[in-house]
């Protein structure tokens, strides 16, 4: 009886072997190179401040002097939550120190994990007393950088927004502002 199922086996040609073993190791390559591209990146910045990066961001970085608009989860060591905001505007430079130093390091469109050693946040002196920041409270942040802009370009802004207004507000005399009559059909004059 004749066995249908097997299957002669053919010899191996000289260098497929190595080919094989290339191949294999080449796809062990480009997984680690996936795996670490995966891999948080953490750097320390300036006096001890952390800075996680969570989702990359792209583009420049906010300076000293500008204004950020970020969404934010400020926890102490134990999980406690003291702080939270969506799309808080604040300037980069009227901030915590280690706050200010991570800010500087974002790019727009970022998260990111911060940690901010007491000296750099609160210090000894925590958020005051009964404030929800005990003294010499280490602080995490998770933040995202939403986007920022120049001094200037706030400041250009706001005089829009002044002129805009006062163009709306130009009603007429004893009226609501914006009003363009005083509420209603004219009096005549009196003793007429």
């Amino acid at each position: 009886m004749t066995e249908i199922t097997r299957v002669p086996l053919q010899p191996i040609a000289k260098g497929s072997l190595t080919k094989l073993w290339i191949g294999i190791v080449i796809v062990l390559l480009a997984a680690a190179g996936v795996a670490w591209a995966a891999v948080p990146k953490v750097r320390t910045l300036a006096e001890g401040v952390t800075i996680e990066t969570l989702a990359e961001g792209t583009g420049p970085s906010p300076g000293a002097t500008d204004y950020a608009l970020v969404s934010y989860r400020g926890t102490l060591d134990d999980g406690t939550v003291f702080d939270e905001n969506q799309q808080a505007p604040m300037p980069v430079d009227q901030v915590v120190p280690g706050f200010s130093t991570a800010l500087q390091a974002m790019q727009t469109g970022g998260r990111y994990r911060v940690h901010i050693p007491a000296a750099q946040g609160y210090g000894a002196q925590g958020s005051g007393p009964g404030g929800p920041i005990p003294p010499n409270a280490d602080l995490t942040f998770e933040v995202e950088l939403i986007e920022f802009r120049t001094r200037e370009e706030i400041m250009q802004m706001q005089q829009q927004m002044m002129m805009q207004q006062m163009m709306q507000g130009g009603g007429a005399p004893g009226g609501m502002p914006g009003a363009p009559g005083a509420g209603g059909p004219a009096a005549p004059p009196a003793g007429q």
